[in-house]
């Protein structure tokens, strides 16, 4: 095929993939296809995840001018490709913008804290996307699970969170929570590549080996939290995670769809020329320099 022939027919697909990222955030519905979808590319998934990372550039900038204020909640399984989507999510946008909160454990200050109180240090101030890779929720899932907390405590995290979530919602600030599933199956087949690829055997833990015995027990867990805290103000929305490209996909053009925001115009940059030297002699200034090994 002709080099202009070749052009044309990468434009269109640029275009074509423009089109669907804008149509898909502008038109989601929530439909659930009853198909099992092949597994996608890594070819198929950047040339799709480009637009929607162009998007989501868009999103930044009308954040920083209308001083948006979002927390969105990541909450699944484990293996589920959490930290995966919210990879995907930050690659290409500022991280002063789209801010990730990571805790560790408690501290044992903080055990003596209120227990919502490390977690509200880290609600976003104006225009702030604030991702937690888990939450609040660690009450609802391992520490019950576990027995890292009483009954008492648990019951009375599940009756107060609506609440405190309702006050957030009330104070401004756009809540959206997501939960990962992933099969049996594929938690475990992701596991064992943890277990035997020196570059994911960090990822694992001893509470990953716990939750793949305790499947049931997570399971009731997560049921339970999902009858107290799936609440109109404050929904669950449910990612079929089985296959990671897509579920990074499907939860960005949510994302997307659930943030109201405009394009906002851009003046035309133009890069000038470099200043002229002006009898300036490089001198012999790199002394301590990387072996070029590769």
């Amino acid at each position: 095929m002709p080099k202009s022939n070749k052009k044309r027919e990468r434009k269109k697909d640029k275009e074509a993939d423009d089109g669907h990222a804008s149509a898909a955030v502008a038109e989601l519905n929530g439909t659930v296809l009853d198909e099992t979808p092949r597994p996608m590319s890594r070819k198929e998934y950047e040339r799709k995840l480009k637009p929607l990372h162009v998007e989501l550039v868009k999103l930044q900038r009308w954040a920083q001018h209308a001083g948006l204020r979002v927390v969105v909640v990541f909450e699944g399984r484990d293996a589920a490709g959490k930290g995966g989507a919210i990879k995907s999510i930050t690659e290409r946008v500022s991280p002063r913008v789209f801010r990730i909160a990571a805790l560790p454990s408690p501290s044992e200050r903080e055990k003596t804290q209120m227990f919502m109180q490390r977690y509200m240090a880290h609600l976003p101030a104006a225009g702030e996307i604030v991702l937690f890779d888990r939450s609040w929720y660690n009450r609802a899932g391992v520490e019950h699970v576990m027995g890292f907390c009483t009954d008492e405590q648990y019951h009375s995290f599940l009756k107060d969170c609506p609440l405190m979530e309702q006050a957030v919602v009330a104070n401004g600030i756009i809540l959206i929570k997501y939960w990962f599933e992933v099969s049996q199956e594929l938690q475990t087949e992701r596991f064992r590549e943890r277990i035997e690829d020196g570059r994911k055997i960090w990822k694992l833990s001893g509470m990953d080996l716990e939750s793949h015995y305790r499947w049931y027990d997570y399971s009731r867990a997560r049921d339970a939290m999902f009858a107290a805290t799936d609440t109109e103000i404050a929904p669950w929305y449910v990612v079929n995670a089985d296959d990671p490209r897509r579920a990074r996909l499907n939860c960005i053009t949510h994302l997307l769809s659930k943030i109201p925001h405009e394009e906002l115009p851009r003046e035309k940059i133009k890069l000038g020329e470099r200043q002229p030297a002006r009898g300036y002699v490089e001198p012999a200034w790199r002394r301590h320099t990387v072996p070029e090994v590769y």
